[in-house]
């Protein structure tokens, strides 16, 4: 086996001004140059090319998501469907899982597509800052639909997501650590209340309660940690997706004639939209044996860092990976991850980004820049800070 690189040829540093601008350029030379790094300020494995991001994700007895399994102690806070592996992951995510397809979705889909409508009403030809005004309250809207909860107040709730989020960039900058444990706390309160005094008998949560009534103390704390984590992540995951996809459309205005002559394309062009500029930039494991990825010798306990940003644009599997094609198929992104842990959420999510492009093409309105070019927010997740955009005929 190779030995382990003392560094790599290409500086990659994630939290660098330019890389959250756009970490495509660097993600190709990772993949093209060395395409199991050895990040030494992350201590971990990055892993860039598609083939071998499957080959983690898929095998789940090398590469563990649940680090009790190299005798590392997880407080029982943590523990929820995206930390559990299969097959004790199973029993709970089953029980999402059933719950997310017992909905109606078609109703949610129609009711955000209103909502959107209304929004985009308001805005007129004026500058818009889309993250507050748009991306933030349909996604804590879409979020809250699903659940069956009553949405708290978005700029409140919109400041603690924001410092979780960043939180997870703590191991690059230790400062973050803190707010972060607060605002957990701050979201553990909140879905607290959900399973007790002011929780609703409608959406996926009624379902789960009606399914868990009499769950043992084993269970229970899954059930409820998994609801966090659903709420959360979804929130933030669609936040971006939709900044994201806001900010590509704005960018690149021969969507807008393509999907006016070829409505019926939404669907695929959504997919092709969150694998050319995804939300969710990556995921990490822990080696239970010592194994060899791309030739190189992994050690039991190392972590492993599977790119998804850059797995969406690696040649192999796409062609003309930095080109958007709106038709691609088939198109077996990793935009939402992959797998027993990819977005509970993620068939809401498509739902949600076609809803916003349809209401655009019906609406004949479009994004265009409106200021200069915003900064991304994080490592973790793929996000804008601030989005000024107008919408115009």
């Amino acid at each position: 086996m190779a030995t382990r690189p003392m560094t790599s040829p290409v500086g990659y540093d994630p939290l660098d001004e330019a890389t959250l601008a756009d970490p495509y350029p660097q993600l190709a030379a990772l993949r093209e140059q060395t395409p199991v790094a050895w990040h030494k300020g992350m201590e971990c494995w990055l892993i860039t090319r598609y083939e071998d991001c499957m080959r983690v994700l898929r095998e789940h007895g090398t590469f563990a998501r649940d680090p009790r399994r190299l005798g590392i102690a997880v407080p029982d806070a943590h523990l929820s469907v995206q930390v559990l592996d299969p097959p004790q992951q199973a029993g709970v995510r089953s029980l999402f899982m059933t719950a997310l397809h017992a909905q109606d979705l078609d109703a949610l889909q129609d009711h955000l597509r209103q909502m959107i409508r209304e929004r985009l009403s308001q805005f007129a030809a004026r500058p818009v800052e889309v993250m507050r005004e748009l991306a933030q309250p349909v996604a804590l809207a879409a979020i809250a639909d699903l659940l069956g909860v009553t949405p708290p107040p978005l700029q409140e709730w919109a400041e603690i997501s924001d410092t979780i989020m960043r939180s997870m960039d703590a191991g690059l900058n230790p400062e973050l650590a803190g707010p972060g444990r607060r605002a957990r706390a701050q979201l553990s309160g909140l879905v607290d209340s959900w399973f007790t005094s002011t929780g609703q008998s409608a959406g996926l949560l009624g379902h789960v309660h009606a399914r868990t009534a009499g769950a043992g103390p084993e269970q229970a704390p899954y059930v409820r940690h998994t609801a966090r984590v659903m709420f959360q992540g979804g929130y933030s995951t669609l936040t971006a997706a939709l900044g994201n996809l806001l900010h590509t459309l704005a960018r690149h205005p021969e969507i807008w004639p393509a999907l006016r002559e070829r409505p019926g394309l939404v669907p695929t062009a959504v997919d092709e939209l969150v694998r050319f500029d995804g939300p969710v930039q990556g995921t990490t494991r822990l080696a239970t044996t010592d194994v060899t990825i791309g030739g190189i010798a992994v050690r039991r306990g190392e972590k492993v860092t599977v790119l998804f940003a850059a797995a969406n644009r690696d040649p192999a599997v796409f062609a003309g990976p930095d080109r958007l094609v709106l038709d691609r198929t088939p198109n077996r992104h990793l935009g939402y991850g992959w797998g027993t842990h990819a977005c509970l959420g993620t068939v809401m999510a498509q739902r949600v980004l076609a809803a916003l492009v349809d209401t655009l093409l019906d609406t004949q309105i479009w994004p265009r820049p409106a200021g200069p070019a915003p900064r991304r927010r994080t490592a973790t997740m793929r996000t804008f800070a601030g989005l000024p955009l107008s919408f115009q005929p």
